[in-house]
């Protein structure tokens, strides 16, 4: 809660000194003085600053967070509309990462010096330092453009998220391969393990049942930190791909000084990352009964 109002407070004098007016934004250069003061009235921007933060809390908090000052329809509506979208790519994203990335590092720590675990290590590298829009635009090029096999973008339907969750994806499972390389090869290392080799427990009961819960520690948590990173970060994807989501509404709210927009796209984004952080802290709990919340 504490985390919120500070987030609160920040979003709104950070947004309130931002250079434009919005009145002046909304009326263009046909408006004249009468409709200008008239119009800054009716948005609120001529009460003092703590006045119109108090206000906007408290209609905020009472779920009342007003219309839009650039599409002159509710917040809440705009903001339902593109959350999804954006929670849908996390999750993908997430999750493919996740389905890549557990078998590559199991692999790269159980066969480390291999040929086909030395070129994954060169490839999650590769993979790190790639640009999110130039991967994007590459498989625009080769997908959507040579091939014609997909769409570039643009809507809403399974198909044409596969882009952008691979977009999304390939960074993301290059850094959890690297951290589950790492967890494993630590987990491998531990006497319970070396005790079932000697008792002859199998290959894939050794990694499955006894390595894999204490070596996924790590990538999972990193992965519970990606998630929140991409409820915010996907505005370059968004840009490219040319999808409605949250960071195309938050960009255009900036762009457009349309501050109930942005001061409640921020709140909500805040507010998902701490319920999800507390979801995969709470994992972490269940993947490791060391792990114990008072």
């Amino acid at each position: 809660m504490i985390t919120l109002v500070l987030v609160s407070i920040l979003t709104f004098f950070i947004v309130q000194v931002l250079p434009g007016d919005p009145a002046l934004l909304m009326l263009g250069t046909e408006g004249t003085p009468e409709v200008y003061a008239r119009l800054r009235n009716e948005m609120g921007l001529e009460r003092p600053l703590l006045e119109r933060y108090l206000r906007w809390l408290l209609s905020f908090l009472q779920g009342q967070w007003g219309n839009s000052w650039r599409y002159s329809m509710p917040v809440r509506g705009l903001v339902a509309r593109a959350f999804p979208l954006s929670l849908s790519l996390a999750f993908l994203a997430v999750g493919v990462a996740l389905l890549v990335a557990t078998p590559a590092g199991m692999f790269m720590a159980a066969k480390p010096r291999s040929f086909a675990a030395r070129f994954m290590s060169v490839t999650t590298l590769v993979g790190l330092g790639l640009p999110q829009f130039w991967v994007g635009l590459l498989l625009i090029q080769v997908f959507a453009v040579s091939l014609g096999l997909l769409p570039a973008g643009g809507g809403s339907s399974p198909v044409s998220l596969l882009l952008p969750t691979l977009t999304l994806a390939i960074p993301r499972a290059a850094i959890l391969s690297r951290f589950m390389r790492v967890g494993m090869a630590d987990a491998l290392k531990q006497d319970y393990i070396r005790t079932a080799k000697a008792k002859g427990v199998a290959e894939g009961t050794l990694f499955f049942k006894h390595a894999l819960r204490n070596g996924s520690l790590a990538a999972f948590t990193v992965a519970g930190l990606q998630f929140a990173q991409l409820l915010a970060g996907t505005i370059v994807v968004e840009q490219v791909f040319g999808l409605p989501g949250v960071g195309q509404l938050l960009l255009n709210g900036v762009f457009q000084r349309d501050l109930p927009v942005v001061q409640a796209v921020v709140m909500v984004i805040v507010f998902l990352i701490l319920l999800f952080d507390l979801a995969f802290d709470l994992g972490l709990g269940v993947l490791d009964p060391r792990i114990r919340y008072e």
